[in-house]
């Protein structure tokens, strides 16, 4: 008798880790890079906290705005390839069972023993094979709209608010380095968090995250220099 042995894969993370990593690295980097930008500009803290604060705010509910309409665009683009599919066996079943047959010669499977796996897989269930082998789609990976949206505007707040509350605590004095050395920090955990939890390299997720959130940031600060203006 053959047992399975239950394996621990990370796909199943992907719906919400994007959303996640993109929420939280997006809350981090635009409301530093704000707060670096005003502060740079203004000669008191006010004006950077009140900017901090809606910058969070604006940034969660166009993540989740966002995100929703988004993931949404690709649910209805997968329904919709779903409903075409379920039209196509129920009108071509020999047409579609020679296509799902091809698939499985083209990954390697020799004509004879393709034709006998295409045919009890699509006596099992033909629509289930024919989505996940023909179109790609399967429910580790297929779109919601929901927990993308809600997982986005959370991380985002989160990530927000981590440089809004250095903002709030360090002295106006020492405010923009002390944001982003802090705001860095930030970065360098979210990416390593992000590869661990996805199964990538941690040194490479660190690096990636955070330079692109190390450049937005020095280039916002440099606006804010360059006009140097009261705000």
């Amino acid at each position: 008798m053959v047992t399975m042995q239950s394996e621990n894969h990370r796909t199943q993370h992907i719906g919400w880790l994007r959303a996640a990593v993109l929420g939280a690295n997006d809350g981090i980097v635009s409301t530093a890079s704000l707060i670096l930008g005003v502060a740079a500009a203004s000669a008191t803290q006010g004006p950077v906290l009140v900017a901090g604060v809606a910058g969070l705010v604006a940034g969660a509910m166009s993540m989740a705005a966002g995100e929703y309409v988004s993931v949404s665009s690709q649910s209805d683009t997968e329904h919709a390839d779903i409903a075409r599919e379920t039209i196509e066996l129920a009108t071509d079943g020999v047409h579609e069972l020679a296509e799902l047959t091809a698939i499985y010669i083209q990954r390697g499977l020799d004509p004879n023993l393709a034709r006998q796996v295409a045919t009890q897989l699509t006596a099992h269930d033909a629509l289930a094979a024919h989505t996940r082998d023909e179109l790609g789609i399967s429910d580790t990976v297929s779109a919601k709209p929901l927990q993308a949206a809600l997982v986005s505007a959370l991380s985002f707040i989160v990530g927000a608010g981590l440089p809004l509350l250095t903002a709030w605590l360090a002295p106006f004095s020492a405010l923009k380095p002390v944001v982003a050395a802090t705001s860095l920090l930030f970065l360098v955990i979210l990416g390593g968090l992000a590869a661990y939890t996805g199964g990538a390299g941690i040194v490479k997720g660190i690096l990636r995250v955070t330079f692109w959130g190390a450049l937005a940031m020095g280039i916002t600060a440099g606006v804010g220099m360059l006009f140097g203006v009261s705000v």
